[in-house]
Order: structure tokens, then C-alpha cells, then sequence
């Protein structure tokens, strides 16, 4: 696989993303379906936001690896929460670091819906390649 990120203007380089993501002759190609905070059981967490990304992460990366792939694959991440200024205020320091730590330079979007399942308060959609 060859990867190739497009940013064409200097503020991108202060984000957690990339305005574009190219990618040559891929291995494979993982579209995951939105992932949240669900326990082994299935039931949705009530707890904070932050646990709740905390969670929705460890939930992303079993289905990654699981599906044979690697987080550092991950060329799209769509973010749904229903509080963009709670996710500002208390995830930030959480997500970008997440992001660092597995190499991800992604498009992505970042959407504040009205709102999850139950309890849940964000929720991540990945696009993976290899």
C-alpha cells in the first residue's frame, strides 16, 4: 500500500487530521460500522464522555486487530458526539494523543448529533486500509 496525505493549507498542520487521504493498490479495505462504548455484554455506558471515548477506543482497536489490520491503517475517522464543546473540553487530550500513539494521519469529520443509543455520548466510524 502506498499512502499519500493532501493538506494544502499551514492550519492543517495544528489539527488531528489531514484534508485528504490517498491511497494505491491496498491490500485490503476495513469499513467499520460506528463503535461506541459497549461492554463485553453489549450494554451501553452511562459513564462521562471521556470514559466513553476511553472505552470506544479499546472497542475500535479489538475490531481492528481482529480483523487483521492495524490501527496505523485507519485513513478515515468520523467522530459523533452529542456535545462538540464537552468533546473539546474533556476528550482533546485523550483523542489526539490516541491518534499519535498509532501513526494516524486521517480524514475525518467531527459531528455533534442530537443524539447515541441510550447512554452513549460519541460514537467513532474508521475506515481502514492495508
Amino acid at each position: 500500500m502506498e499512502k499519500r496525505t493532501v493538506d494544502p493549507w499551514k492550519w492543517g498542520q495544528y489539527t488531528n487530521s489531514v484534508q485528504a487521504v490517498e491511497i494505491k493498490q491496498p491490500a485490503g479495505t476495513l469499513y467499520c460500522s460506528g463503535q461506541v462504548a459497549l461492554n463485553a455484554e453489549g450494554q451501553p455506558s452511562a459513564a462521562d464522555m471521556r470514559s466513553q471515548l476511553l472505552q470506544t477506543f479499546q472497542n475500535l482497536e479489538q475490531l481492528i486487530t481482529e480483523a487483521g489490520y492495524d490501527c496505523s491503517g485507519i485513513v478515515r475517522l468520523n467522530v459523533y458526539t452529542t456535545s462538540i464543546q464537552e468533546f473539546f473540553s474533556t476528550c482533546i487530550d485523550v483523542y489526539a494523543p490516541w491518534l499519535a500513539q498509532h501513526g494516524v494521519k486521517q480524514a475525518a469529520t467531527l459531528l455533534e448529533v442530537q443524539g447515541l443509543f441510550a447512554t452513549l455520548t460519541i460514537e467513532l466510524e474508521a475506515t481502514v486500509v492495508k
